[in-house]
């Protein structure tokens, strides 16, 4: 059951549901593709769009923020009410991009692969297999601007953090965490398990978008050689802490 919340004066969050599953996150995305559009829609006037500040989709929620002083909670939420009612009966398909994302697998950046394929009793080839023969989508964007959570990797090597998280992971690393997974965009503190590096930039302040990942997305690793890996830009860090 879908409910709405106010949080504080100027926000409110959505909830969807309390499994994380894709059918909810094409739930949500149809409605951010909505509140989105440039044109207004026979629900969402552009008095309501123009209004909106932020919108941040999650695994199974929405969080909107919107100017107080031209907007009430009791505005949105009267709009939000009948497109809840209404949106089952949506079949519209939402636009969705795949990315296919280069990666270097190799204990010289990925420096938990040994330590995966010790623990679930695989090959470190097999840990690559079974992580890079998957298709992704993209269930929240956080952490860190950038920072898509992917999921689900296969279950025989979902692999939960570690119990001592690294100050610094160096960006592009790959990781797994519980069935996630992702590519750490910037240089950051983390706890997921490494096991390669992706050379492709995935954040970018200065760009528009700054990220290329929406939720919804889907997502794709290709293993790549250790030359490929330097010629797309990657390095091979030695400061890791």
């Amino acid at each position: 059951m879908i409910t709405v919340h106010p949080i504080t004066e100027d926000s409110l969050m959505i909830n969807f549901d309390d499994t994380i599953h894709l059918s909810v996150t094409q739930t949500i995305m149809q409605l951010v593709e909505q509140l989105k559009l440039d044109s207004s829609s026979h629900l969402f006037s552009h008095q309501i769009k123009e209004n909106i500040l932020e919108i941040t989709p999650s695994y199974t929620s929405l969080f909107i923020q919107y100017r107080a002083s031209r907007l009430t909670y009791e505005d949105i939420n009267a709009v939000l009410e009948i497109w809840i009612k209404t949106h089952s009966s949506s079949k519209k398909k939402l636009s969705t991009c795949l990315h296919e994302l280069p990666v270097y697998y190799h204990p010289e950046v990925g420096l938990d692969l040994p330590l995966l394929a010790q623990q679930h009793q695989l090959t470190q080839k097999a840990i690559i297999q079974y992580h890079s023969q998957k298709e992704y989508h993209v269930y929240a964007i956080g952490f860190a601007p950038g920072f898509a959570f992917l999921g689900e990797v296969d279950s025989l090597i979902a692999t939960p953090r570690r119990d001592s998280p690294r100050l610094n992971v160096p960006a592009g690393s790959v990781g797994i965490a519980e069935q996630q997974t992702a590519v750490y965009p910037n240089n950051t503190p983390g706890g997921w398990n490494i096991i390669g590096n992706c050379p492709s930039p995935l954040f970018d302040i200065s760009a528009s978008p700054i990220t290329p990942f929406n939720v919804g997305d889907k997502v794709t690793f290709t293993p790549i050689t250790r030359e490929a890996f330097l010629a797309l830009g990657g390095q091979i860090d030695k400061n890791w802490t």
